[in-house]
């Protein structure tokens, strides 16, 4: 039963000593910071779905071989005004509000709010911290006290109704997003380039330019997708086969639905893979095409040798973002076990593309000429390829769930070739396990202890390191028997 991983919390506002078993390295100093849904109920309202649930900052400050520990709620409008009228006045991903007995049909239908609940992750935009969601808004946060600062708007800056919780960002500084726009002209997927650098002090998303504006292949019904892969010189954008329906999604409200029933799989499509220069904001007239797949994380990307190779994590089924509904996640027993069973599990792939192509390029072949690789590449016209993936595991991962959630030594490896990732398996609903992945005969190394989940695995390079896995894994790990964060500290597993 994992029940209580979807308890309301309260927050710790204060900073609180914890009690260390083992030793920290003393040259770990820092604030861990995480961000996440932590309170379901308002007064006698309840969220339907796991991604609605209120904003819960926490700080694991680490100095010394010491740990503090604290947490705040996003003090987001959505936060306030529900808080402020003791119920949910403000539809989420999966609940819709109860509408306002004060407002006549036309009054509720046409009120807007704007969704502010930023719930998913902390990001940096010219060295100042953010949380973020998928939505317009983003808050500014201190992150030494979690104070939530100023609002702020994408929309204001560019041409976009929203933009993904997973930038990526050059040595450099330069940092990359994107999000979507809707016109009369359909809806479009935009890559986002924001400067390293601030002009004023009180600088946000100034100078954020739009670099490559993608047409969608289905005008009213784009694809959702989470996250992008990025390598030293291209972007490469997933137009994965999980629809949005605008339709469903706009008229919600007045159907009394979540905009989850807006968002579905759609497996006689296949998967594109678009990549744009994002130096020049070229888009590739080579498209490449997969079998139907969806993706929420990638775990690297890089160029080598006129090959783009991308890695990332992905199932072969769109369908389990609707398994996330807190009803499922407070079953028990048997009945837990068969939403468990129903999911798709999910594995870290590679693909291959070749970026060297012209008319002379023959048909018909594996274009896939490196050395050990499994995967494939087969041009079927003259802007078509049609890929096939290779297994970055064994069969030994299958006995863990598969792998999500995946981490890199980023600061040396992003954009360039690798070896060792890091993720969570998944025997559950929820990460049940810490793995390192050696991509040098596909080996694993497993942490698992019964009853503990952990969060995503962060990487933390060691001073001075010279190897990749020279370091160590920071991760959160929650347990339903005891109603206390465990911030794990791992010397790479």
């Amino acid at each position: 039963c994992i029940e209580n991983l979807v308890c309301s919390a309260d927050e710790t506002p204060e900073p609180i000593t914890t009690t260390i078993t083992g030793n920290i390295p003393s040259w770990i100093k820092g604030n861990f910071l995480r961000n996440g849904p932590g309170k379901f109920e308002i007064g006698r309202s309840s969220f339907n779905h796991w991604f609605d649930g209120m904003a819960l900052m926490h700080q694991f400050h680490i100095e010394d071989g010491k740990v503090t520990y604290m947490s705040r709620f996003l003090n987001s409008d959505c936060y306030k005004e529900n808080l402020e009228h003791n119920r949910i006045m403000v539809s989420e991903f999966g609940t819709i509000a109860m509408p306002d007995p004060c407002k006549n049909f036309f009054q509720r239908f046409l009120s807007r709010f704007e969704l502010d609940n930023a719930n998913v992750s902390f990001v940096q935009y010219k060295g100042d911290y953010y949380v973020s969601t998928e939505t317009n808004f983003m808050h500014k946060i201190d992150p030494q006290t979690l104070e939530t600062k100023e609002k702020v708007d994408w929309s204001k800056f560019v041409a976009v109704n929203g933009a993904t919780a997973h930038p990526h960002v050059d040595p450099d500084g330069t940092t990359y997003n994107m999000g979507n726009s809707y016109t009369l002209k359909g809806a479009f997927y935009n890559i986002i380039m924001v400067p390293s650098k601030k002009v004023n002090p009180n600088d946000t998303l100034e100078g954020a330019t739009v670099v490559c504006s993608i047409p969608s292949e289905d005008k009213s019904k784009p694809s959702y997708y989470h996250s992008f892969a990025m390598s030293e010189n291209y972007v490469l954008f997933i137009e994965q086969p999980i629809k949005m329906d605008l339709l469903k999604i706009v008229t919600s409200k007045l159907r009394g639905k979540g905009i989850n029933e807006g968002v579905y799989w759609d497996p006689k499509r296949n998967t594109v893979f678009h990549v744009i220069n994002k130096h020049t904001g070229k888009l590739s007239l080579i498209k490449y095409y997969a079998k139907p797949l969806s993706t929420f994380h990638q775990i690297n990307c890089y160029e080598e040798n006129g090959f783009l190779i991308m890695d990332m994590c992905c199932s072969d089924d769109g369908q389990a973002i609707n398994n996330y509904l807190i009803q499922n996640l407070k079953k028990s027993g048997n009945a837990l076990d068969e939403v468990y069973n129903t999911m798709c599990r999910v594995f870290p792939r590679r693909f291959v593309l070749p970026l060297n192509m012209d008319s002379q390029t023959p048909c018909g072949q594996n274009l896939n000429t490196r050395l050990n690789s499994t995967a494939t590449a087969i041009k079927t016209d003259k802007d078509k390829v049609f890929c096939t993936h290779e297994d970055l595991h064994g069969e030994d991962l299958h006995e863990y769930g598969g792998l999500e959630f995946p981490h890199i030594n980023y600061s040396m490896c992003n954009s360039r070739p690798y070896r060792y990732f890091y993720g969570c398996g998944f025997r559950h609903l929820v990460g049940d396990s810490l793995i390192k992945m050696d991509l040098q005969g596909k080996q694993i190394k497993v942490w698992k202890h019964a009853g503990m989940y952990p969060s995503e695995p962060i990487f933390v390079s060691s001073p001075g390191a010279v190897e990749e896995d020279d370091g160590v894994i920071l991760s959160v790990v929650i347990t339903p028997n005891q109603p206390k964060y465990l911030a794990r500290c791992s010397s790479c597993l």
